[in-house]
């Protein structure tokens, strides 16, 4: 069955709330927020949908649009496919052109409301950066230093990457860092090598602890989890992690020598998944366009946050 093609927004304002409207009644699953778009007829481009719809709906008028999630979802009467765009610059003030309540809501607040279950892995990615930062531990001296210039740079997501130190160390490490990442409104992951208790934001999984769990941790923080497949793609959205890191999609100097993925082969695996997902290995600042336009949710990167 051909999937109903839908263009979406996450339209974002300048103080970075989020435009949700709620759906009517009668409609398909009516009665649920969600974000404002709708059908893309056979002679449009996703793009084009996605303006004339804003426009004949809130009557604002699209500046930039870049993709954001391409989420499949079979609902038990309908087979959907929403191409969800991030739109960050647009003209005109927001109204309700055919009655419908709307409003701008905070991205951390968007787990308040309920939406249909197609949109959750659009509210995720509404709530995550395009950056996520990795903090590797190859010389203890520099995890602060190295720290404060990734938060410096306004990187908001940032796993540490702690394998090699001491529960000693860790803990030192911790009492400095997280508290230098509230102050910079960062969330600060664990890896899942560390087997040690600490107070982060969350835990990034390595492939292999991924791989062992059968359930989600039922913690009330956010899971990211280490993907080199689409086998392991696929378990991480099974588990119900909210986003994945795959890699490597390109050649790396840690790895010289090793396969890489390619941005084709990328593109393909992240197309099978409902689940926001990062490049990494090979990736600059310079690569966002790229990965967005593959279906990424941003890049993840060791050295080029530091540069």
């Amino acid at each position: 069955m051909k999937p109903l093609q839908v263009a979406v927004g996450v339209v974002k304002n300048p103080q970075g709330n989020i435009l949700i409207s709620l759906r009517h009644a009668g409609l398909h699953q009516g009665g649920f927020w969600e974000f404002p778009g709708g059908k893309i007829e056979p002679s449009e481009t996703a793009e084009f949908a996605l303006a004339r719809e804003l426009k004949e709906e809130l009557n604002i008028t699209v500046i930039k649009a870049s993709p954001l999630i391409t989420v499949n979802h079979r609902y038990p009467d309908r087979f959907v496919q929403l191409k969800v765009f991030l739109v960050d610059q647009f003209s005109g003030e927001a109204e309700s052109c055919e009655g419908q309540p709307f409003k701008w809501v905070a991205p951390a607040e968007l787990d308040h409301y309920e939406f249909p279950a197609a949109n959750r892995p659009i509210i995720t990615a509404a709530r995550l950066p395009p950056y996520y930062a990795i903090l590797d531990d190859a010389d203890e001296a520099l995890l602060v230093p190295n720290l404060q210039k990734i938060v410096n740079k306004g990187i908001k997501l940032i796993q540490a990457r702690l394998k090699t130190l001491s529960s000693a160390a860790v803990v030192r490490f911790i009492e400095q860092a997280y508290p230098l990442c509230k102050q910079h409104q960062a969330l600060l992951l664990m890896n899942s090598a560390v087997d040690y208790s600490v107070d982060v934001d969350g835990i990034h999984l390595t492939s292999h602890h991924l791989m062992a769990l059968t359930q989600r941790p039922e913690h009330g923080k956010w899971l990211a989890a280490s993907c080199h497949n689409l086998e392991q793609l696929q378990h991480a959205q099974n588990l119900g992690v909210d986003f994945a890191v795959l890699a490597p999609v390109s050649a790396t100097s840690t790895h010289p020598g090793a396969p890489s993925l390619g941005w084709e082969q990328f593109t393909e695996l992240v197309a099978k998944v409902n689940l926001p997902v990062y490049a990494l290995g090979g990736m600059s600042e310079s690569n966002l366009i790229t990965a967005r336009h593959s279906g990424g949710q941003g890049i993840a990167a060791i050295r080029a946050f530091l540069e």
